[in-house]
């Protein structure tokens, strides 16, 4: 009995493997624009007078640092170009205005020579201020050139001495200029206002921040960076959406990004040719601090102004990002030199900032544009709510239907065995 009832489930098991393999066909590429560019990474290390301070695993949090830039040297891949960028490494007056240009390459963004930029780092000794600030307005300089990947990683122990610029709203400018550079920052210390600091210049940039205390630690999270700027990574276009559809920039599939100011309206355009399916969705992002209860609208409008489908989506305040999206099938049409139909994508915001915090630049918004080959019948996308998983209820049914012939069949014949036995 036991040997039908395997028997009867790896039958069942086969036909629902089949089953899905044709339920669910292979996904329609994008077409974004990828680069195959070397990716480059700049190592922004804080070398003011506090790293002197021994608290990391009973050593210097210089020490640390160097001995965690030493093996994070010898495991870069290959096809990455990393640099070295300094702050408060050379001036150890007690000139404001001297100390906050104390920023300085280390060892320039290129091919990495292992001994030389080791050498590099053994030469350093904390000294001076900590003006992070002006270090990430130059680092971005040093990553300015190519079309690779780009990634700022900023150690530090201590928060920015260089006020008025604030080093978050310096990673919002360096977000807003559209050229993909994100931004992650380590701390040394766990310290709250230290962990706001890098925390808001991360998120201005899609980064990560980590609290780190162990040499270890320290290690492991400067190699994930690093290896995860050697990833294939799409990289959006930058574009600028208009105030309305008449003026709005003509899209074709692919990832796009752009600054949403408070309650704005921005529009963009897609031409869709008879036969093909529209497949839009937006993430915005709050990288500054929100009031509560905020919305997202996205919506495809014909040139006259009709609405043709909508996606909305609401937060609380729980999240960063909100998104939603739509699909718009566009029906097969029997004449030949058929035209295509522009659609026009209208993004809303309902966000609202807190008090004193600015406007401008707006909140990163990033738009994803997909042109697909559309289901035969465009009328019957819904297809009351189940899509192409019609095809899916249908296979399953029949499995259903021959794997129940099949077990009654093994009862039967098992029942006879055992009368006659």
């Amino acid at each position: 009995m036991i040997r039908t009832q395997r028997l009867a489930a790896g039958v069942c098991a086969l036909l629902a493997t089949l089953a899905a393999g044709l339920a669910f066909p292979a996904a329609a590429e994008a077409g974004e624009p990828t680069s195959g560019a070397n990716a480059k990474v700049d190592l922004v290390l804080d070398v003011s007078g506090s790293m002197r301070t021994r608290d990391i695993d009973g050593g210097t949090r210089m020490a640390a640092a160097k001995q965690a830039f030493n093996e994070v040297l010898d495991a870069t891949p290959e096809d990455v170009q990393l640099g070295i960028r300094t702050l408060g490494a050379n001036y150890a007056g007690n000139d404001r205005q001297t100390g906050c240009k104390d920023t300085a390459q280390l060892y320039p963004v290129s091919t990495l020579d292992r001994t030389e930029a080791k050498t590099a780092v053994a030469t350093l000794s904390p000294t001076g201020w900590t003006p992070i600030g002006p270090a990430l307005l130059k680092a971005a300089a040093d990553l300015a050139d190519g079309d690779g990947s780009k990634r700022i990683v900023l150690i530090t122990d201590g928060e920015d001495t260089c006020a008025p610029l604030d080093p978050c709203e310096v990673a919002r400018e360096i977000a807003a200029k559209g050229i993909g550079m994100t931004i992650d920052t380590l701390g040394l210390v766990p310290n709250t206002k230290l962990n706001k600091q890098l925390s808001c210049i991360a998120e201005a940039t899609g980064g990560t921040y980590t609290s780190v205390e162990h040499t270890d630690e320290l290690t492991d999270k400067v190699n994930q960076l690093v290896d995860r700027a050697a990833d294939p990574v799409v990289t959006p276009v930058a574009t600028e959406g208009a105030t309305q559809c008449t003026d709005a920039p003509t899209l074709k599939s692919g990832l796009y990004t752009d600054r949403d100011e408070f309650g704005q309206q921005r529009w963009y355009k897609v031409d869709l040719e008879p036969g093909k399916e529209l497949r839009a969705s937006v993430s915005v992002a709050a990288d500054r601090t929100v009031n509560p209860s905020y919305g997202v609208l996205l919506r495809a409008v014909t040139v006259h102004g009709r609405e043709i489908v909508r996606g909305e989506s609401a937060g609380n305040g729980r999240t960063d990002v909100i998104s939603t999206g739509l699909r718009y099938p566009k029906a097969q049409s029997d004449a030949d030199d058929a035209p295509a139909e522009t659609v026009c994508l209208q993004v809303t915001n309902s966000f609202s900032p807190a008090a004193g915090v600015k406007t401008t630049p707006g909140m990163p918004l990033e738009l994803t544009v997909d042109v697909v080959d559309g289901p035969s019948k465009a009328s019957d996308v819904a297809s009351f709510g189940l899509g192409r998983g019609w095809w899916l209820l249908g296979v399953l049914v029949l499995a259903g239907f021959v794997a129940g012939l099949l077990w009654g069949w093994l009862s039967r014949w098992r029942v006879a065995v055992w009368r006659t036995n």
